[in-house]
């Protein structure tokens, strides 16, 4: 996708948006029932008045039963044919406020949903990020650059495999904290709070090993926060 089209993708969405819904066959009050979002900003985002942060498209792909990069037309379209001696097409990125690109991981409805996200270099010192709360859970890993993660009355900075996870419903933001160049990190996201479950093998005479040497069998829900490693302040 070229960088134009990605730059476009905003102005397209209203109609799809829109489309999406008629399909359904539900009005705005109803959407706003479902998902929580106020008829009015529904409008708006139908109209081109305002943008959805991925945290909206992410409901609303759930409720229309799409996948999330068909709303901002980044994906085909639901029910239409594929071109003769194509393939399915890789996801492009989706482009969003203060010119994060996000690459979503993947195309299934409901449960947890991967993305990649870029932010780009910035010349200035970045205010502290704008937070945001709503419902689910989120994963974080960072894979390059430093990272400012804003959560609740805390500000963390995080580096290359720093990993983070919290429930969304504690006010977050991040930025780029770093000036010499893009900060790119992995997100899970469940909509629901869906967490990841930890696997680690069992080593050789634990006490808990059932002696049929089952490989990969690990303890499951360890509910222990996973902090950032290196942590520190911006």
């Amino acid at each position: 996708m070229a960088a134009d089209d990605v730059d476009d993708t905003p102005a397209a969405m209203g109609p799809r948006l829109r489309s999406a819904r008629e399909r359904h066959g539900a009005t705005l009050a109803g959407v706003s029932r479902s998902t929580g979002i106020s008829p009015s900003t529904l409008s708006r985002m139908e109209t081109g008045r305002r943008n959805p942060t991925l945290e909206v498209l992410l409901r609303l792909a759930k409720e229309y039963g799409v996948s999330l990069d068909e709303l901002p037309g980044t994906g085909p379209v639901a029910g239409a044919p594929e071109a003769p001696g194509t393939g399915p097409r890789a996801p492009a990125p989706l482009s969003f406020g203060g010119d994060k690109a996000v690459l979503p991981l993947t195309r299934y409805v409901g449960g947890l949903h991967a993305h990649k996200h870029v932010l780009p270099a910035l010349q200035d010192p970045p205010p502290r990020p704008r937070q945001v709360s709503h419902e689910g859970g989120e994963w974080l890993c960072v894979l390059y650059g430093r990272l400012w993660l804003a959560l609740g009355d805390q500000d963390l900075v995080l580096t290359a495999g720093d990993v983070a996870e919290f429930d969304t419903r504690t006010p977050h933001g991040v930025a780029n904290v770093g000036s010499g160049g893009p900060v790119e990190y992995l997100i899970m996201f469940g909509p629901q709070g869906e967490r990841q479950r930890l696997r680690t093998p069992r080593a050789a005479g634990d006490p808990t090993d059932d002696g049929r040497g089952r490989p990969g069998a690990g303890r499951e829900g360890d509910d222990r926060g996973t902090g950032p490693a290196g942590a520190g302040r911006p």
